[in-house]
């Protein structure tokens, strides 16, 4: 067999479910590697990844987590991405630079279905992605019953690399199925070469030959030779393995311990030999190979030290520290390591690296010595949850809304806002995902803040019509104040907005004075006899009057004013509630639980159909009240394994009465009495 070109720098992500052993499984292949010297664990808080306060807290990861090392002569960029559903846009821009993704999940077959949202995201991104069955030391259900729980959540194929050799309930090492060999683990160590064991030559033929089944459907070739009870080559079997993985037509899978040392060396050997090069990744991307140095930023850090750090992977060319870059200068190269970011003078094709203080560039731009066209990138996820935010410290606001603002860059999941009613609301995927970014602001920028949930934008309007007259006369020595004007009030209709209108005749107001009337009108509709904002409503000016020397814009604005505060109590005010309509998604054994979380929250069915071009999941739609939206996610996500989600917008306003409408004005009156 020729000798391997060594390949340049690859990327791989470890993704999956919370909870499945990515971070473990991050510290065992450094270890295989050489890289650390002993491996931590997550519960003692000694790991590699997960080194920030908020992650050792939670014991989850809340951010990816880069590391480099190398096996036999290459090297590679390891990155542990949030498995949790509230940080998987983590997730979704690491995947944007890797070359593949190793799925990590447990062995039970009942979690299986948190394992195809991102099975369904990397197909259709056509990531190449290998399966890696975590935990399989204990006791628990066979592995056929894992792989065909799993196979349901996945479009491509799963192809099975392996058999396990059992003692027992313990899997104690594996037979490999181009290769036929066996072997038994070896706890810290590669394993060791054992002669097949009699009891599992029946399965392993049975797998073997369903291997290469799946393999023929590409391979005209190999169909032959099966057809003609030809066994292939296993050179000929591994080269169509790596070439399927890369066009993303299979998905091999590999099982092991993370914890106990088992498999680890075999998959980073399969990794090794299957996965394709940066320069293969790049075509798949669109990127050319010709042209100038090429990075893209897959993550961006505001770190206390050094600044802001653009995390990108090269396509192309090299840089170097203080190289010029298109009007501005590089400060600070830094590759991954597992002891933290180490100062390099120079990065090439494939390498990872985080670049210093590249201050115009966001996460999934572009570095580059001169412009170059933007390549595609995936938007970020709409926001499901939020919370209005207030500094602790009275003048902290401006230096509060600068801190969020970085968050939001770091996380482009977040989402800043300022409300109607004067909030600083933050957006995000959960309620533990804004609680992450709270606590950065007091460990990071020193920053404490309150939360509440946000005020719903209520509005009022109006039922009957109404004439008014409005006098603002105030005599005080000098010139005084007079302003004199009679309007129509009149309702519209829903979503008509605000229309003012003028009928006046015989100059009784003069022209010039109008404009006033309007502006004392609309600074009115800020806050109507409910305490909410008024919409769907005329007003017409027909009559006034002046006086030559008194009369200014100011006092005909505030005779507006006060025609409108005596009047639209006289209107029949009614309050509206914002109606948004959801797109509820969950797998179709969940529908009926979606359908019942809908009409508990004063909700409208819509009706539902399965989800377009996602195999076994529903879509239910629906109208409800923002008002009922505050932990909808909460409620969805505990009655799915943590898989439902929806996409929302605003619909339309709708007329509260009742108990419910007393209730939110009466919080009004208390909120606007306290200001």
């Amino acid at each position: 067999m020729t000798a391997r070109t060594p390949s340049a720098p690859r990327a791989a992500a470890l993704v999956g479910p919370f909870a499945s052993g990515k971070t473990t499984l991050l510290e065992a292949l450094l270890f295989a590697c050489g890289a650390i010297p002993r491996k931590g664990r997550v519960r003692d808080g000694a790991t590699v990844g997960d080194a920030g306060p908020e992650a050792r807290a939670r014991q989850i990861s809340v951010e990816p987590n880069f590391a480099t090392a190398s096996y036999l002569g290459e090297s590679w960029c390891f990155i542990d991405c949030p498995g949790s559903v509230e940080f998987q846009q983590e997730a979704i821009n690491i995947l944007g630079v890797v070359d593949a993704a190793v799925v990590v999940c447990e062995p039970d077959p009942a979690r299986a279905v948190m394992v195809g949202p991102m099975l369904r995201q990397l197909q259709e991104r056509g990531i190449p992605h290998l399966l890696f069955i975590n935990k399989v030391d204990g006791p628990g259900p066979r592995l056929a019953e894992t792989l065909e729980a799993l196979q349901a959540v996945s479009e491509r194929p799963l192809l099975l690399r392996e058999v396990p050799i059992r003692e027992g309930e313990t899997v104690t090492g594996y037979v490999d199925l181009v290769s036929e060999r066996a072997y038994r683990y070896r706890p810290g160590q590669a394993s060791d070469l054992i002669r097949v064991p009699d009891a599992i030559g029946g399965e392993k033929g049975v797998a073997r030959q369903d291997l290469l089944e799946h393999l023929a459907d590409f391979d005209d070739e190999l169909m032959e030779a099966l057809l003609e009870d030809v066994q292939p080559p296993p050179a000929d079997i591994y080269q169509d393995l790596a070439r399927d993985l890369a066009d993303n037509l299979i998905v091999p899978v590999f099982f092991g311990s993370a914890e106990a040392d088992g498999g680890i060396r075999r998959l980073l050997k399969a990794l090794r030999h299957d996965v394709p090069g940066p320069e293969a990744t790049a075509r798949r991307l669109g990127i050319a190979a010709e042209g100038p140095a090429l990075a893209q930023i897959c993550k961006t850090v505001h770190a206390p030290h050094t600044g802001k750090l653009s995390y990108a992977r090269v396509w192309r060319g090299s840089f170097a520290d203080n190289q010029s870059l298109g009007g501005g200068r590089l400060s600070g190269l830094y590759l991954p390591a597992p002891t933290g970011p180490a100062k390099t003078a120079r990065v090439g094709l494939g390498e990872l690296a985080a670049f210093g203080r590249l201050e115009t560039l966001a996460t999934g731009g572009l570095i580059a010595p001169e412009p170059v066209p933007p390549l595609p990138w995936p938007a970020p996820l709409g926001p499901l949850f939020a919370l209005a935010l207030a500094a602790e410290k009275k003048g902290d606001d401006v230096k509060l809304a600068g801190a969020l603002t970085k968050l939001c860059e770091e996380d482009p999941s977040l989402v800043l806002e300022h409300s109607d009613f004067g909030e600083l609301v933050l957006r995000g995927q959960g309620e533990i995902h804004l609680m992450v970014a709270i606590e950065r602001l007091k460990s990071r920028f020193n920053l404490g803040v309150t939360a509440r949930k946000p005020t719903v934008p209520y509005r009022e309007t109006i039922r009957k019509a109404t004439t008014i007259h409005g006098r603002h006369k105030k005599q005080s020595g000098g010139h005084g104040q007079f302003g004199d004007v009679t309007l129509d009030i009149a309702p519209r209709p829903r979503g008509a907005g605000f229309e003012f209108r003028e009928t006046v005749v015989g100059g009784v107001v003069p022209r010039h004075y109008i404009p006033a009337v309007e502006q004392g009108v609309t600074d009115y509709l800020v806050r109507g006899p409910l305490g909410f904002p008024v919409v769907d409503l005329s007003v017409t000016l027909t009559q006034g009057s002046y006086h030559a020397v008194d009369s200014s814009d100011m006092a005909f604005k505030t005779a507006a004013r006060i025609a409108m505060t005596e009047g639209m109590p006289q209107c029949e005010p009614v309050l509206l509630e914002p109606v948004l309509l959801v797109e509820i998604a969950v797998p179709n054994d969940c529908t009926a639980k979606a359908q019942r979380i809908v009409t508990g929250r004063r909700g409208q069915l819509l009706g539902y159909d399965a989800k377009a071009d996602w195999r076994g999941w529903d879509q239910v739609n629906a109208y409800l009240p923002q008002a009922e939206m505050d932990d909808l996610i909460v409620e969805l996500r505990s009655l799915t394994m943590g898989v439902g989600t929806f996409a929302w917008k605003f619909d339309h306003l709708q007329e509260v009465n009742g108990r419910v409408a007393e209730k939110v004005i009466e919080a009004r009156r208390e909120a606007l009495a306290e200001d």
